[in-house]
């Protein structure tokens, strides 16, 4: 590899690859330890229930079949593949089986990034830098397309910096991870950002007489990348979920992940950026002026939504590793196959092992994230237009109540997300009792703290018939009593 140094090292040593695979099975069992926190994001629920719905349909959705608000408008699932194989996994081994598929795709895109970057820096450097990775976004590792498409975006990455560093274009077989990435999760689009600037970085690094050459060659890889990803159910379709999504503006601000970082509490990934900063100013670090730009359009996605902060995590440390590799002292001991081999031959082992004694357990959703008894209300009241919270979308499809709203924000569009949060905050009254009257709502689904449940609780033609510690059910007064409805729900 062009530019990468291999030294002389002596044969017993451990080799890049086995310590990633140390690295792959720490995380993996970490995660199953960690166990139903991965259960936390409430639409977990409803990717399960889509992922069954085209198993037995042998189909995939085209339009909303899940709410009452949208039932019949047009939609379509850009991460069909990811919710089919959680279905299967659930289907198969329940919630645990839910919990060890995301764990092993955490594993193995922290196992491919180590080993990436075993390559170009020392082992210390390098090691640490995956740890950073894992405790930056382990806030963000749940049971969600999202992270089955890690390991797809870290292979992607690594492959064109290879390619770059290698001076050749990028290999054929990296098509293959995009057509994947682009049925896994709605994110792939990020694919071509990151080609665009690895490919500006190779014709800026290339020699004056061969840069249309190498532009040109990677030109022709980014446009058999675009028709790759268009090997979806949806054909070119799905391109375009990313850019209704983020054209959602401002009403994406009101779902947690796609809020800004805030600074206004201190936080380990701040601590981190304050260290880079820090290390940088004080060693003197110096980098081509691509790949800072890299970084920072990394930091930038960060900064901009809590959701891209594992993304900076798992990509910007790769970005820097071969010019900060040759600035700082590296250890690259010489592959040894047999120590190799059995060590990947007991990780294969451990993981079994890890995995057997994790289904000892019990796994389900937390309550927070699964109103279960408030849901129970519902089904007793025979409420079938219900107000509810958004969070509480995915555990309403789980049981089968269609749903006001959930977290299909491409469905909901802006105006009804804005609408919808302005309702249960109470910053429109007159909304709020607009929407109950229009869509005709028997019962509402609501979190006690909601100004909305409140108000509800003095309005004499609305009864509370449920509540406990994660949500609220109201129905309209001609509903069953709620003393009769609250005995039989608590038995």
């Amino acid at each position: 590899m062009a530019g990468l140094i291999r030294p002389a090292m002596p044969s017993k040593q451990l080799p890049p690859a086995a310590i990633a695979v140390f690295i792959g099975l720490l995380v993996y069992g970490l995660l199953l330890v960690a166990g139903p926190k991965l259960l936390n994001d409430p639409d977990t629920q409803w990717q399960i229930v889509l992922g069954n719905w085209m198993l037995s349909e042998r189909a995939v959705p085209r339009t909303d079949a899940f709410s009452f608000t949208k039932r019949g408008e047009p939609w379509i699932s850009s991460q069909w593949l990811a919710q089919v194989l959680f279905a299967l996994a659930h289907r198969w081994f329940g919630w645990l089986g839910v919990i060890a598929l995301t764990g092993l795709a955490c594993a193995a895109a922290f196992a491919l990034q180590a080993r990436f970057l075993l390559q170009r820096l020392a082992l210390l450097p390098a090691v640490a830098a995956t740890l950073i990775a894992i405790l930056i976004a382990a806030p963000h590792i749940t049971a969600r397309p999202h992270v089955l498409a890690f390991p797809l975006m870290v292979a992607w990455f690594a492959g064109l910096w290879r390619a770059n560093e290698e001076g050749r274009a990028p290999p054929w077989w990296l098509l293959i991870v995009v057509v994947l990435w682009a049925n896994v999760h709605g994110g792939f689009t990020l694919a071509f950002v990151l080609l665009a600037g690895i490919a500006l970085d190779a014709i800026v690094s290339a020699e004056s007489t061969d840069r249309l050459k190498v532009a040109l060659r990677w030109a022709l890889f980014g446009v058999a990348s675009v028709a790759a990803a268009c090997a979806t159910p949806y054909g070119s379709e799905s391109l375009l979920v990313t850019y209704r999504i983020l054209g959602m503006g401002d009403a994406l601000r009101l779902i947690s992940e796609w809020r800004p970082f805030d600074f206004a509490t201190f936080s380990f990934f701040e601590a981190v950026l304050l260290a880079v900063v820090a290390g940088g100013l004080m060693a003197g670090v110096k980098l081509p002026p691509v790949r800072v730009l890299i970084v920072l359009g990394l930091l930038h996605l960060a900064l901009s939504a809590n959701r891209n902060t594992e993304t900076f995590a798992l990509l910007a440390p790769m970005a820097i590793a071969l010019p900060l590799g040759r600035e700082i002292a590296r250890w690259r001991p010489e592959p040894d196959t047999k120590l190799s081999e059995t060590i990947e031959i007991a990780a294969f082992v451990m993981v079994i092992a890890i995995t057997a004694l994790a289904s000892l357990g019990t796994y389900a959703p937390p309550v927070n994230a699964s109103p279960q008894r408030a849901i129970v209300a519902l089904k007793l009241a025979n409420a079938k237009r219900v107000f509810n919270d958004y969070d509480f979308g995915g555990a309403m499809i789980a049981a089968g109540i269609p749903t006001f709203i959930d977290g299909r924000t491409e469905l909901f569009g802006r105006d009804f997300m804005l609408q919808h949060h302005r309702a249960t905050e109470l910053q429109d009254l007159s909304g709020f009792l607009s929407l109950l009257e229009r869509y005709e709502i028997e019962a509402t689904l609501l979190r006690p703290s909601s100004p909305a449940a409140q108000f509800l609780d003095r309005m004499t033609e609305w009864k509370r018939i449920y509540a406990d510690d994660t949500a609220v059910v109201h129905a309209r007064s001609a509903n069953e009593a709620p003393s009769r409805m609250t005995e039989m729900i608590r038995r």
